[in-house]
């Protein structure tokens, strides 16, 4: 479930968290890369192991490579989405070893579940939301050095998650320097934000034009600034 695509100097990999089912203690994160014509037999590369008596499932790996540095598979930890927490490993070498796990400070989680955006000033701008009682609210994580945590910032919420609900955001860059996000939402529509600021400050989600039927989104900007968007219409 939740896979994640990437491409990395040394050709295409893929992480998705799998197992017995969704919530198991025994889920955890599977990788494979992309070689020859074909895909490589799948290895388990996290597990949420807390001692020889107790292991949580893993969710909703997202695998970044950095321009000029090593791939990053960042991933939650934890009994369920209200409870769980984030962890990050990384890979110097395409995805065939990892460092050991490392978990985030209380409060953090990473990208939800599609990637983070580097922006003009460097900073890795990270999607995040909880689902914490029923309400789902996103907010934004921005990382100045990926190998530092004390560098996390965190954004207020961006809707309250009663008369807006909404979770894992995705990110579009724009030619005049605008970012956009888009995100899940329980009001029927992918529902948006903009920033003037490189992620800084984001306006209050509001409702889109697409039909949304509480179902996970993903988008990308291509190079030559064409926007692409997956969704469930």
């Amino acid at each position: 479930h939740a896979s994640t695509i990437e491409e990395t100097p040394g050709g295409v990999v893929a992480a998705w968290f799998g197992g017995g089912k969704e919530g198991d203690p025994g889920v955890g994160i599977w990788f494979a890369r992309h070689a020859d014509g074909r895909w490589s037999e799948p290895v388990e590369i996290a597990d949420g192991v807390q001692s020889t008596e107790l292991r949580y499932p893993c969710w909703n790996p997202v695998l970044y490579q950095l321009p000029e540095g090593p791939l990053l598979l960042f991933f939650k930890v934890g009994p369920s989405p209200s409870t769980w927490w984030g962890e990050l490993k990384t890979s110097a070498d395409g995805g065939g070893t990892w460092s050991p796990a490392h978990r985030f400070p209380d409060g953090y989680l990473g990208p939800i579940k599609n990637k983070p955006i580097e922006t003009e000033d460097h900073v890795l701008l990270c999607g995040s939301s909880t689902e914490t009682a029923g309400r789902w609210q996103v907010h934004m994580e921005r990382l100045s050095d990926w190998n530092n945590t004390a560098t996390w910032e965190k954004s207020e919420p961006l809707c309250d998650g009663k008369s807006m609900s909404a979770i894992q955001p995705t990110f579009l860059q724009h030619s005049d320097g605008r970012l956009q996000t888009l995100c899940r939402s329980k009001q029927g529509k992918i529902v948006e934000s903009w920033s003037a600021d490189q992620g800084k400050t984001w306006a209050p989600l509001a409702l889109g034009t697409l039909p949304n039927p509480n179902s996970g989104i993903d988008a990308v900007t291509l190079d030559d600034g064409r926007q692409l968007l997956v969704y469930n219409h």
